[in-house]
């Protein structure tokens, strides 16, 4: 039984990664944890979760006072906030799996150094659907790169603080390693005004935020005469709390060292 524990517990996904971990047969709920000014504090994660049964976790502060508990800490978190959790983990050589989006370079730097230790999934999408569409789209990219443009276009809801999507970013990242291209010199963030004709070696991203949409992305690869698109769309964000449970329970027969979830599912 893997013991798994939720921070941004009482968060739209946290509230899901807790449903998940219950209705798993092999993980159990071993910590929720809050910020210090949540009214969950104190309250049962099965509450917290809308579960119609206590789970006998109460929900804490910190991570540190969950330690104890858990063998996988499961963070959706913020960038500040996964990168102390991430040390921590490090401390107590505990396993970690981050969906947290928007970290800077140097930030995933320190991933690294910190997998030498302990044992880390990062990925920008927890989805086995999502995971799939990355190879279709290396796929693609290898049979109609050269002779396409090549767009990325997604849409979540308006509360989503970072743009383009992680996810969104990660597709530009596997279509240009494919390609042989460095995303950082052929990306392409939105365009206005007399922007002139469109340079092939391009990679662009558009971004649309608005009601509740859970997350849907599409990649284009536009020719004359024809056009191929790889899309994926999220109706539930259980299909990420799944994944991210699935990669917890996978981890724990690993050792120290940075994994995605093209690692987890075998790709």
């Amino acid at each position: 039984m893997t013991r798994i524990a939720i921070t941004g517990a009482a968060g739209r996904m946290g509230r899901v990664l807790i449903e998940a971990v219950h209705n798993d047969e092999t993980a159990e709920v071993a910590g929720a944890i809050v910020l210090e000014n949540d009214p969950m504090v104190g309250v049962d994660a099965g509450a917290i979760a809308g579960l119609a049964m206590t789970l006998n976790v109460k929900a804490v502060t910190s991570v540190e006072e969950a330690i104890p508990h858990f063998d996988v800490l499961i963070d959706f978190t913020s960038p500040e906030s996964t990168m102390a959790n991430v040390e921590l983990c490090q401390k107590h050589g505990k396993g970690i799996v981050i969906g947290t989006t928007g970290l800077t370079d140097e930030q995933k730097s320190k991933l690294k150094a910190a997998a030498a230790d302990t044992r880390i999934v990062f990925a920008p999408n927890y989805s086995v659907g999502v995971n799939l569409c990355l190879n279709l789209l290396r796929m693609a990219a290898k049979v109609m790169g050269e002779d396409s443009d090549i767009e990325v276009i997604e849409m979540h809801h308006r509360h989503k603080v970072d743009a383009p999507s992680g996810t969104a970013l990660r597709m530009g990242e596997v279509v240009a390693e494919t390609m042989g291209w460095d995303l950082n010199e052929v990306a392409c963030y939105g365009r206005e005004g007399q922007t002139g004709a469109r340079p092939h070696k391009q990679i662009g991203f558009e971004t649309i935020r608005g009601g509740d949409v859970v997350g849907d992305h599409t990649v284009m690869f536009a020719t004359e005469g024809e056009r191929v698109e790889v899309t994926h769309k999220a109706q539930s964000r259980m299909t990420f709390a799944k994944g991210a449970v699935r990669a917890a329970k996978w981890l724990t027969e690993q050792p120290a060292g940075l994994y995605d979830m093209q690692d987890v599912l075998g790709f």
